[in-house]
């Protein structure tokens, strides 16, 4: 009975996700519905006591990694940057690898750390019309976008600033640029056999006779190409993010040692407060070369900028808010899911996996799965689970850093379920539906799971981290 409350809960969640409705007000009452079925005088001191003190803790962490973020990607975009870099990559690869085009440009978005939400809105008008002049079913280019936005730049590549490769540095006390080696033979993987399926998809339409489509919605107006910024000077800031993060990561160890003390009082007769830097200097040396990205946007762009500053960064940060919230409330939910006695019967069915990393990745990437979220499902595994993951690995002398790629590769896998927000947000600027695109989306994302596991044997058979 008890597994069946703790099951119930999950399903009850990823149906009003799946629905539409905001985890924000649905995560604690499915919690708490929960609660209320095991043990009814536990809801109020759940509540508050677990529920909210981890969701609080969330973001306290990363939020400023949201935001940061999010204000980055959209000055990105209102300072014209994202057009000069989509249409300096449509110059260098070719209109006629349309698919190609677009996978690297997201790509190289996503790993400078622009939101794959705002790279979802910038790509598309222009995959619209590299697919519209290569005659290439309009229907594959919500697969493309994902197989470049939500893929190998947002968990595999090393040092990549997303959130899925940020979270597990504070319960690994790694940084982003854990298991490079395994970090790339994945992005490989998935990248080849992402556009091998996508080829052979255009080429099977292509025989078919199948052109771009008619009567299609929520079409853009065709790019008839406008002034640009130099590629290099609207690079410059996605080049800038990646080495401040690494030259950050290196730094702040150093410069603050494995703690730090201060006291928040002039008078010095506070508490001194100590903080553990081993565990925030990631997140740290991600928010310090978000912040040199926006500067340098501001100094490289003032003019475009600043006319639309202001309209701007507050849609970016309500989006930021609404993302951290969104993520927050999963990780509180999946604290009081793994607090209730029928999880106990959960975390026994998989601790009997007796591999300690495929453990890991089926935990994380099925909790991704039901939640609709990667960071989310991430959050919930982790929260529950990351100290029998360690004390597992340390007892069969396997990295932290193993650990750290595993999960972060694990969450991009079946998080992309049709009840997942991005998904949901990509299909709808595209003017698509499910019925249309999603079986693309749904390949690519058995390709990033199917990646995840092969990793986890390469390292097996190498040793490579």
């Amino acid at each position: 009975m008890e597994f069946l409350i703790v099951l119930a809960s999950l399903c009850f969640l990823m149906f009003v996700a799946y629905r539409g409705y905001s985890v924000i007000l649905f995560a604690p009452i499915a919690a708490m519905g929960a609660v209320l079925l095991t043990d009814p005088t536990l809801v109020a001191p759940m509540f508050t006591g677990l529920f909210m003190d981890r969701m609080v803790g969330f973001l306290k962490l990363y939020f400023p990694v949201f935001l940061l973020g999010a204000v980055f990607g959209k000055l990105i975009e209102i300072s014209g940057f994202s057009k000069s870099i989509v249409a300096a990559t449509i110059r260098v690869v070719g209109a006629q690898r349309a698919m190609l085009a677009i996978v690297l440009v997201c790509a190289l978005l996503t790993y400078g750390g622009v939101s794959l939400f705002v790279v979802v809105f910038a790509v598309y008008p222009f995959a619209a019309e590299l697919f519209r002049q290569g005659d290439i079913p309009k229907r594959l280019i919500p697969g493309t976008i994902a197989l470049g936005a939500f893929t190998f730049t947002m968990m595999a590549l090393p040092g990549t600033p997303q959130i899925q490769n940020i979270i597990p540095t504070a319960f690994f006390g790694t940084d982003a640029w854990a298991a490079p080696i395994l970090g790339t033979i994945g992005s490989v993987l998935i990248f080849a056999a992402g556009m091998a399926y996508l080829e052979w998809r255009r080429k099977r339409a292509a025989s078919a006779g199948e052109g771009y489509g008619t009567d299609l919605r929520n079409e853009p107006e065709p790019f008839e190409g406008e002034r640009h910024a130099h590629p290099l000077v609207a690079l410059l800031p996605l080049v800038l993010v990646g080495v401040s993060n690494k030259v950050f990561t290196v730094l702040i160890p150093r410069l603050y040692g494995e703690s730090h003390a201060f006291s928040p009082s002039a008078m010095g007769d506070a508490t001194p407060v100590v903080q553990e830097v081993s565990r925030v200097a990631a997140i740290w040396a991600v928010q310090g070369a978000l912040l040199v990205g926006i500067l340098a946007v501001l100094l490289l762009a003032w003019k475009p900028v600043s006319r639309k500053f202001a309209e701007g960064t507050r849609a970016a940060i309500g989006g930021a808010l609404l993302a951290s919230m969104n993520t927050a409330s999963e990780y509180g939910f999946g604290a009081v899911i793994a607090a209730l006695p029928g999880f106990l019967l959960v975390a026994n069915a998989l601790n009997s996996i007796p591999d300690p990393l495929v453990n890991e990745a089926i935990t994380v990437t099925a909790l991704a799965g039901i939640t609709g979220s990667a960071s989310g499902g991430m959050s919930i595994a982790l929260a529950a689970m990351s100290e029998s993951f360690i004390a597992n690995a340390q007892a069969a002398g396997i990295p932290m850093e193993v650990l750290h790629k595993v999960a972060a590769m694990a969450s991009g896998g079946l998080d992309t379920l049709p009840h997942n927000g991005a998904v949901i947000t990509l299909l709808a600027v595209t003017g698509l539906s499910h019925r249309q695109s999603y079986k693309d989306i749904f390949a690519i994302t058995l390709i990033s799971t199917a990646a995840v596991f092969a990793v986890i044997a390469i390292y097996y058979l190498t040793g490579w981290v």
